[in-house]
């Protein structure tokens, strides 16, 4: 599971004039790059999940809207926020997501990834890329959907599908409960915490 929840990060990273760049040549373009440089890396090879997260940082984070997943998994309760309260919980769902996947990238083994062909129009704001990992060992493919807005600022993904799941409202009920028994900012804190606990062994090999 780790190295297909690695894929959903692997497969993007910024591009010269990106938002010229339809969104699924975008993420096929940018497969081989994130590969090609976990190939090269020995310390990401060997488990530096530190050196994962800077990777990630670098070639992935541009490319997410993680205020808008933020949202999606705060459900109504992204309401009651206030701005402030939205840009720390963006913060922090950011460095979870991170965090999380920096450990996957380091599962990164060569799958075979196939792509389906993009169905949208030409004038579309929203776009779903779907894709198939087929990993060595394993007679079934796992779908991996990638939901996209266009921005100003060029293609972004909001939301990652595995098998069809969500990876962003998975978190809902768990927010959803933080934010009734300690408050919005009970939650942020709750995350705060999670994050530096996961951010400790970054200074060497997991």
């Amino acid at each position: 599971m780790k190295t297909t929840l690695c894929l959903c990060f692997a497969l993007l990273a910024p591009v010269a004039q990106a938002q010229t760049v339809a969104p699924d040549v975008l993420v096929k373009t940018i497969t081989d790059e994130v590969a090609a440089a976990i190939k090269k890396d020995k310390d990401i090879q060997a488990g530096d999940t530190g050196k994962a997260a800077e990777l990630i940082e670098v070639k992935i984070v541009p490319h997410f809207n993680f205020t808008r997943m933020a949202r999606i998994a705060m459900a109504r309760n992204w309401r009651s926020a206030t701005p402030e309260q939205q840009k720390q919980l963006a913060s922090e769902f950011k460095t979870l997501l991170v965090r999380t996947y920096s450990t996957a990238l380091v599962n990164y083994r060569e799958q075979r990834i196939d792509y389906k062909p993009l169905r949208a129009k030409s004038d579309d704001t929203e776009v779903t890329v779907k894709s198939e990992v087929k990993q060595s060992g394993s007679s079934q493919p796992v779908s991996i959907d990638y939901e996209m807005e266009k921005t100003d600022n060029g293609w972004k993904v909001y939301d990652v599908k595995v098998g069809g799941v969500s990876l962003v409202t998975t978190y809902r009920d768990t927010f959803a409960s933080e934010v009734r028994e300690r408050g919005i900012d009970g939650l942020i804190k709750s995350l705060a915490a999670k994050n530096r606990e996961t951010d400790r062994p970054r200074a060497g090999k997991s």
